[in-house]
């Protein structure tokens, strides 16, 4: 099984993030320009938080609050959950299964963001191996 370190080697290498002091609106336009579900808030450059679309459906729709005059400090999950490069595919999907959590900031040894990853990459990690396996398993019984 692959770890979080080599799935970041095949994404873009560019991270979502935005100021905790820009509005829940700047982050939607970001959300929807990238085509992602979750954006990294920092605070004076320091990783503070998680935006996503769950946190604007529960936080600013269902409160009614205005996406055009709130701030991402206001509504983001500021309790991140987190994995390293070293951690594996199965870790960061048993840690997003229990949390019921769609995206992991990365972090490395010195708490440093390296990357994100989401439960679509891990998905799509379980599956490419279960293939390989696949194929490994048919390969071995017919020779």
């Amino acid at each position: 099984m692959k770890t979080i370190a080599q799935v970041l080697e095949g994404k873009a290498a560019q991270i979502a993030t935005m100021e905790a002091d820009r509005t829940v609106l700047d982050a939607l336009r970001l959300l929807a320009e990238h085509g992602i579900g979750a954006v990294l808030v920092t605070d004076a450059g320091r990783l503070a938080g998680i935006f996503s679309e769950r946190d604007y459906a529960r936080r600013v729709v269902l409160e009614g609050k205005s996406s055009s005059t709130t701030l991402l400090r206001e509504v983001m999950t500021s309790k991140l959950i987190h994995v390293t490069p070293v951690n594996t595919v199965d870790d960061a999907m048993q840690l997003m299964t229990d949390k019921r959590i769609r995206h992991l900031p990365v972090l490395d040894e010195a708490g440093t963001l390296v990357g994100v990853v989401s439960i679509g990459d891990m998905v799509k990690e379980t599956i490419a191996y279960q293939q390989f396996l696949i194929r490994q398993l048919e390969s071995y019984i017919t020779s």
